[in-house]
C-alpha cells in the first residue's frame, strides 16, 4: 500500500498506483492536519469577509453572499463549471488527476473536510473515474473545468466509467454503498481550484517519456549494430569531455547494450593501420552520418529534459496549489495565484519539444535503412522479396513520416498562447492542461514511428543473417519481438504488426533512468 500524505510522493509512487493499481491508504497525521485545518476555517471565517466562501468567484468577488447561500454557493460553481468538451479523458488520466488533487489537499492547507480525501480514496482504490473531458481548463485558477468534472462526481452526479462503461455516478454510488459529498464549507472551490489535471497527466508524461527515451536509445545501439558502425562515437573517452549527465548517461547506455557484439567495428582495428592509406577512395564510410553518429550529443538533452521535468511536475504534485490557503498553524487565510499551472505548462512544452526531436531522429534512422543508396546494404526498403514486386517496409515508412511531421506542428508551444478570459480577471494564464495533453499526443505519436523503426531493423537483421553476432542485450529484444512479429518476404497488412510491437514498447520499461 502507498500513502498519501505525511512525505512526498515520488514518481515511482505515482506509477504504482496509476500502472500497478496499488492500494492507496491516507496517512493518519495527515488526516488530522487535514481535520484541524478545516475546524480552524470555520471558525476563522465566522464575520469575515473570505474569498470563496462568503463571496462570489473570480470577477464576482465583490459579490457577498448571505448565510443561507454559503453552501448552495458552492454547488453552483461546481455545476456551471462542468462544461467541459471534446473527447474523454483516458481513465488512466484521470486516475493520474485525482492522485494528484487528493495529494494536494491532503497536504492540510485546503479548509476540506475529511470527508474529501476519504471519497477520493475509496474512488481511486475501486478503480471508479469521473467523466472528465478534455477541453476547457485553461491553466490558471487552476484546471477548473476539469476538477469541475470530478467535483460533480463527488456530490453524486455527472458520469463515472467503471469496467469500461459510462454509468450515472448515482447508480454506481448506490451499488457501491458509496456515500455522496455534503458541502461543510468551501470543499467545491478548494476541489476545484488547483492544477491537478495538468499535473496528473505531466506525471503520466513523465513516465512514458522515460519509456520512449529507453526504447530510443536501444533503437539507436541496433541501429548502429546492423550496419556494423565504429564504435568510438559512443565511447567514454569522446562523451567525457562533454560536461552533460545526458550525453555521458546515453554513451554508456549503448557500450552496455553492444556489449558483446560481433558487427560494431573498433575503428583502431580498421582504420588505424597502414592498409588504408594504400587506397585512394573508401568504399566505406570514414564517418557515419549525423543520425548515427550523433546520437548522444541528440538523446543526452532528452534525457535531461526529462529529469528536469520529473523534478519539477513532482514538486508541483507535492505542492498546495489551490486558492485561497488556509494556514491554521499561523492562524491566518492567505489569498494569491497558487492555482497558476507555468511551471507544469512549460515542462511539459519542453518535453513535448524534446520527444519530437526523438521521433525525428527515429524517423532518419529509419531512412536511413530503408535508402539503399544511402546505407549501402540493404535492399530498397529492406525488401526480403522480389525488387519490384514486393514492397518490403515501404508503405509503413509513409506512416511514420506523417506522424513525425504532426508531432512538428503540435511542438509549437502552449506556455506562450495565453488568451484573457473571465471577464480579464483571468488576463494572463498558463494553458497547462492543453499543454499537458498535447504532449501526451506527442508521446503517444513516438511510440508509432518507434515500432516502426524497430520493424525494419528486425528486418534488417534477417536479411543479413546476423542474429547470431548481435550482442546478448539487442539479441534478446530481437528473439523477444520476433515472437510478436514474424519475419515477412510477401506483403501482407502491417498495421496490426504496428500495434502489437507499439503496445511491447507501452508496456515495458528499459533500464534509462
Amino acid at each position: 500500500m502507498i500513502y498519501i500524505g505525511g512525505k512526498k510522493l515520488s514518481l515511482d509512487d505515482f506509477s504504482g498506483i496509476v500502472f500497478k493499481k496499488k492500494e492507496i491508504g491516507l496517512d493518519g497525521a495527515a488526516v488530522k492536519k487535514v481535520a484541524a485545518n478545516h475546524e480552524f476555517l470555520k471558525q476563522f471565517s465566522s464575520n469575515k469577509l473570505i474569498y470563496g466562501i462568503n463571496t462570489g468567484f473570480g470577477p464576482m468577488a465583490q459579490y457577498r453572499v448571505t448565510e443561507e447561500h454559503l453552501l448552495p454557493l458552492q454547488y453552483n460553481l461546481i455545476r456551471s463549471h462542468s462544461s467541459g468538451g471534446g473527447k474523454l479523458m483516458p481513465e488512466t488520466l484521470v486516475k493520474a488527476l485525482m492522485i494528484a488533487r487528493l495529494n494536494s489537499l491532503m497536504q492540510g492547507y485546503s479548509g476540506v473536510h475529511n470527508d474529501v480525501v476519504e471519497l477520493l480514496r475509496t474512488l481511486i482504490n475501486k478503480d471508479i473515474t469521473p467523466c472528465i473531458y478534455e477541453h476547457g481548463g485553461v491553466g490558471a485558477s487552476g484546471d477548473l473545468v476539469q476538477l469541475a468534472h470530478l467535483a460533480l462526481v463527488l456530490i453524486g452526479e455527472g458520469e463515472v466509467i467503471q469496467d469500461g462503461r459510462v454509468c450515472a455516478t448515482a447508480e454506481v454510488f448506490a451499488a457501491q454503498g458509496i456515500k455522496p459529498l455534503a458541502i461543510h464549507i468551501r470543499e467545491g472551490l478548494a476541489v476545484l481550484n488547483g492544477t491537478s489535471a495538468m499535473t496528473g497527466v505531466g506525471m503520466v508524461n513523465i513516465i512514458q517519456a522515460q519509456k520512449l527515451l529507453g526504447w530510443s536509445v536501444l533503437l539507436s545501439a541496433m541501429t548502429n549494430e546492423v550496419v556494423a558502425a565504429f564504435d568510438d562515437h559512443f565511447s567514454y573517452e569522446l562523451n567525457i569531455v562533454k560536461h552533460h549527465r545526458g550525453q555521458n548517461r546515453v554513451a554508456t547506455l549503448m557500450r552496455d547494450i553492444l556489449s558483446g557484439s560481433k558487427m560494431i567495428r573498433s575503428r583502431s582495428e580498421h582504420l588505424y593501420n597502414e592498409a588504408p592509406l594504400e587506397q585512394e577512395v573508401y568504399e566505406d564510410k570514414v564517418q557515419e552520418y549525423y543520425s548515427l553518429r550523433c546520437v548522444t550529443q541528440i538523446l543526452g538533452p532528452i534525457y535531461d529534459t526529462i529529469c528536469q521535468a520529473e523534478d519539477v511536475v513532482t514538486n508541483e504534485l507535492n505542492s498546495v496549489n489551490d486558492n485561497p490557503i488556509i494556514d491554521h498553524e499561523n492562524k491566518n487565510i492567505f489569498h494569491g495565484g497558487n492555482f497558476h499551472g507555468d511551471y507544469v505548462s512549460l515542462e511539459m512544452d519542453k518535453l513535448k519539444i524534446a520527444i519530437t526531436k526523438l521521433s525525428m531522429l527515429a524517423e532518419r534512422q529509419l531512412n536511413y535503412l530503408l535508402n539503399d543508396k544511402l546505407n549501402q546494404k540493404f535492399p530498397p526498403f529492406v525488401n526480403l522479396g522480389i525488387l519490384g514486386f514486393n514492397f518490403g517496409m515501404q508503405g509503413v515508412q509513409f506512416t511514420a513520416t506523417s506522424t513525425v511531421a504532426e508531432n512538428q506542428t503540435l511542438s509549437f508551444p502552449m506556455y506562450v498562447h495565453s488568451i484573457p478570459n473571465n471577464n480579464d480577471n483571468q488576463d494572463i494564464v498558463s494553458m497547462g492542461c492543453n499543454a499537458a495533453l498535447m504532449t501526451k499526443r506527442v508521446i503517444d505519436n513516438s511510440f508509432e514511428v518507434l515500432a516502426i523503426q524497430m520493424m525494419t531493423v528486425l528486418q534488417a537483421i534477417d536479411h543479413l543473417g546476423c542474429a547470431a553476432e548481435l550482442s546478448p542485450k539487442t539479441r534478446h529484444y530481437y528473439d523477444e519481438l520476433r515472437a510478436i512479429f514474424p519475419k515477412f518476404v510477401e506483403d501482407v497488412p502491417k498495421y496490426k504488426d504496428i500495434a502489437r510491437v507499439r503496445g511491447y514498447f507501452e508496456e515495458r520499461e528499459p533500464v534509462v533512468f
